[in-house]
């Protein structure tokens, strides 16, 4: 005769990635270049930036290859002075850091060329520089209100930022997690739904994205979906998008884990297995896996001619690992009871294994 038994529901741990602590806010960049008249270099020229904001200058000297070289420049528009014995050039550049490479300010003295921007480029640049003063500015109060964990705080600062620049996916994944920390699930799963395509877009619009990151970015945003949809008792919309995520992450324990859990607790036996054996391919140490394998094995049990309860090949295994990975863990009163029920060894050791 087949003996269902019945044990406690399981907690899943959710899983809510953040993009991070906070962002950085990158204010100074490297400089280079090369000092040439007529095409030869001119070694020993005095250049010089001064910042067109505060009048701070930078002073720098070519080597004889007629190379210079300066790091800590803060980023902005300044007035390059070069004087090469009684020649001078003067040209309006600007100190940017795009994508972390150093700005290169060489300078043909003979010809007058430069690197500095045209009229048009030097307002477009002024432009662009107010608006990264602006959003650095903002970055400075989200940082604080991120790590003290003040959602209320952080959603209209990460609201504006998403204004100021709405193909930056990681300021709508970091509003969706304030969203849901704040309780407002719905909105969490709305914030979610328009960043993952975003996202999924990036690779192909922005050349310095990077494809792994984003990836991740987009596990992880899926992830905390299905959290969201736990939250609203959507289960099966929940399943969908940890499966989702499971597909993209390069470790997807915690997903397989989060559909394990979800799958259990709505009573899909066969489908909770089928996750717990993925979860703990992915990840052998996730000792709750163990824990809902062993319980469902249990479940599954059945009472011989003697009435003695005769479990499925491998229960004992997987509840013994359990109490392997986690001897005081919040289910090892439940593991214990249940390798007594089915008559195994339970395993006494762990504990002291663990401590040493």
């Amino acid at each position: 005769m087949k003996m269902k038994l019945t044990y406690p529901v399981m907690v899943i741990v959710l899983f809510l990635a953040a993009v991070s602590t906070g962002w950085s806010q990158a204010t100074m960049g490297k400089v280079q270049g090369k000092v040439t008249d007529g095409g030869q270099p001119v070694p020993d020229a005095q250049i010089t930036l001064t910042n067109a904001d505060n009048g701070r200058t930078y002073k720098m000297k070519s080597d004889k290859s007629g190379q210079f070289s300066a790091i800590g420049i803060p980023f902005g528009i300044y007035e390059e002075d070069v004087t090469a014995g009684e020649k001078r050039f003067k040209v309006k550049v600007q100190v940017k850091g795009e994508g972390g490479l150093p700005d290169d300010l060489s300078v043909e003295m003979t010809s007058g060329k430069g690197s500095g921007p045209s009229k048009e480029e030097l307002e477009k640049l002024k432009s662009e520089r107010a608006k990264a003063i602006n959003e650095n500015a903002l970055i400075a109060q989200l940082n604080p209100a991120l790590q003290a964990k003040d959602w209320a705080t952080a959603e209209p600062i990460l609201t504006k930022l998403i204004a100021m620049n709405p193909n930056r996916w990681d300021y709508q994944q970091a509003l969706g997690n304030a969203q849901f920390g704040e309780g407002k699930f719905d909105e969490a799963v709305a914030t979610y739904e328009k960043a993952i395509p975003i996202a999924e877009n990036a690779t192909k619009t922005d050349s310095k994205a990077d494809p792994a990151k984003v990836k991740a970015g987009v596990s992880q945003m899926l992830t905390s979906e299905g959290n969201a949809y736990l939250k609203l008792k959507k289960n099966d919309k929940a399943i969908e998008a940890y499966t989702k995520a499971a597909s993209m992450d390069p470790n997807p324990g915690t997903a397989y884990f989060n559909i394990c859990a979800t799958q259990y607790n709505s009573g899909n036996t066969q489908g909770a297995l089928v996750a717990c054996d993925k979860a703990i391919a992915a990840d052998p140490t996730k000792a709750d896996a163990y824990f809902i394998k062993g319980s469902l094995m249990v479940g599954d049990s059945k009472l011989d001619k003697d009435g003695k309860l005769q479990a499925p090949a491998g229960t004992s295994d997987a509840l013994n690992k359990y109490l392997q990975l986690a001897p005081d863990g919040p289910h090892a009163n439940d593991v214990k009871a249940m390798l007594q029920a089915i008559g195994a060894k339970v395993e006494t050791s762990y504990h002291e294994k663990k401590k040493k």
